[in-house]
């Protein structure tokens, strides 16, 4: 015993069994840190970001000390893919971040900046860009660009975009990929097409990213030049999916319906590639363009039966703008009445157009009910039904309609690319307000009407000497 005793002292004496105590305690509390994070990364992984955001709750009431980086990492991703929650859930994971000192982790920042723009916060997510000390991060620049382009604030990403050039950060395809959608979306094609050369030229191996294709594809799409979209679809050896889908969408919508079917039979000869969902929408489009309604409805058929996939709101309202399209209201209105799913206010909209089109009161005033009963603040609703009543002289139920509009329209937005610059116009704005140049705008235009005029001048000179 008194040997024990010795040893005990000698230990104690010299701090080993202090040191070791300590030692197993550190030791116990990582292993139940990555025993409590192996969880909350399952929750993600498992889709159930509720769970995990309150694990994590109940973690931190339990003990506070065992809450790391990592788990307010992961809790700050649950708090972006759980929608159901409320915002401020996040917010509050935030508050902790600065009180543990984690504000300077570049990665918990960059989930931050994500967190609030996936619930349109954009300017806090700005506001924890600008806090960030260290900003040398393509991932961190990516993603204040992209909540830009997702919160429909494209002329500011493309400003970040630029911004993140003049700071010299890497590029890589990501990033570049979001900076091409940004410029997609405001039909700024000059400004794309620098951004693709300028990404190519620092890393070559980017021209091959069929990621990166595919957005400069889309970018041809969306600006209406399906020749120079067909250039890069030609020139794209490896296609997937969304290389074809972006092709048939695109012209699909500038009316070359044929163009588009026939792309479509040759992607499904393609045994390396399989149509999605969002395929078929660009084919019940081309249908619908093209007035083709048994193949439309051919179309749809087959999406179910040979594909197996699921019809969403998007190929229902194809499917009515069909029969609207060529005048089949009945059928139309029975499509809906049918559908599998409750309609929602846009598909009832589109049979509204289609009464609009074709002057059906009856019809068209029974579809306005229905939408008042899931939308009643649309006024383009109101218009449409008025415009149907003109249509038929029926001027008192039309200013009847009118008066019925409390509140005006969204004001419309427009953009312009003017070199390095792009302009935004604003329906109804002043030139304070806008900063539009809008004397020179007026003599581009004087321009315009000139060579128009001299142009039809000299084609019916032409014609005239035949």
């Amino acid at each position: 015993m008194p040997s024990i005793l010795r040893h005990l002292s000698s230990v104690t004496s010299s701090g080993g069994l202090i040191n070791k105590v300590d030692s197993f305690r550190q030791l116990h509390h990582n292993t139940n840190s990555l025993k409590s994070n192996h969880t909350l990364k399952h929750y993600l992984e498992s889709g159930e970001p509720i769970k995990a955001l309150l694990n994590f709750k109940q973690r931190f009431r339990e003990s506070p000390s065992f809450v790391d980086s990592f788990s307010v990492l992961f809790a700050i991703k649950a708090s972006s893919l759980a929608h159901k929650a409320p915002s401020f859930i996040g917010k509050q994971i935030h508050a902790l971040v600065r009180k543990l000192g984690f504000h300077s982790v570049i990665q918990i920042q960059t989930s931050l900046v994500g967190f609030y723009s996936s619930v349109g916060d954009i300017s806090s997510a700005r506001q924890v860009f600008d806090e960030t000390p260290e900003k040398q991060n393509v991932v961190l620049w990516t993603a204040m660009i992209a909540g830009y382009a997702e919160n429909e604030k494209a002329v500011e990403a493309v400003e970040m975009f630029r911004r993140m050039e003049e700071e010299r950060i890497e590029l890589d395809e990501v990033i570049a990929t979001v900076a091409l959608s940004a410029c997609a979306d405001l039909g700024a094609v000059q400004m794309g097409e620098g951004i693709y050369s300028r990404c190519i030229k620092r890393k070559r191996r980017l021209g091959m990213d069929l990621t990166l294709r595919n957005s400069l594809l889309n970018m041809y799409v969306k600006a209406g030049d399906v020749e120079k979209a067909r250039r890069v679809f030609d020139e794209t050896l490896r296609k997937d999916v969304a290389t074809y889908t972006s092709m048939i969408v695109g012209y699909a919508l500038n009316g070359q319906a044929q163009e588009s079917l026939e792309l479509f039979k040759k992607m499904s000869q393609d045994s390396s590639v399989s149509p999605n969902d969002v395929t078929f929408i660009g084919v019940l489009m081309a249908c619908s363009h093209g007035g083709l309604v048994e193949e439309g409805e051919r179309q749809f058929r087959s999406m179910v039966e040979d594909y197996n996939l699921k019809p969403r709101d998007a190929h229902f309202g194809c499917m009515v703008d069909l029969l609207c399209r060529s005048g089949r209201l009945k059928d139309a209105h029975e499509f809906v009445n049918q559908m599998p799913v409750k309609p929602n206010a846009v598909i009832w909209r589109t049979l509204l157009g289609g009464c609009s089109l074709h002057g059906d009161v009856e019809l068209g005033e029974e579809v306005q009910r229905r939408i008042f009963e899931l939308d009643r603040g649309h006024v383009g609703d109101y218009v449409a039904l008025s415009n149907i009543y003109a249509a038929k002289g029926m001027w008192d139920e039309k200013l009847r309609m009118r008066d019925r509009v409390k509140k005006r329209r969204e004001p419309g937005k427009s953009w312009i690319e003017m070199g390095n610059i792009i302009a935004e116009f604003v329906s109804g704005g002043s030139d304070d307000d806008g900063k539009l140049m809008v004397g020179e705008i007026s003599e581009v235009l004087k321009c315009l009407v000139a060579c128009m005029t001299s142009y039809d001048y000299v084609v019916d000179n032409f014609n005239s000497s035949y």
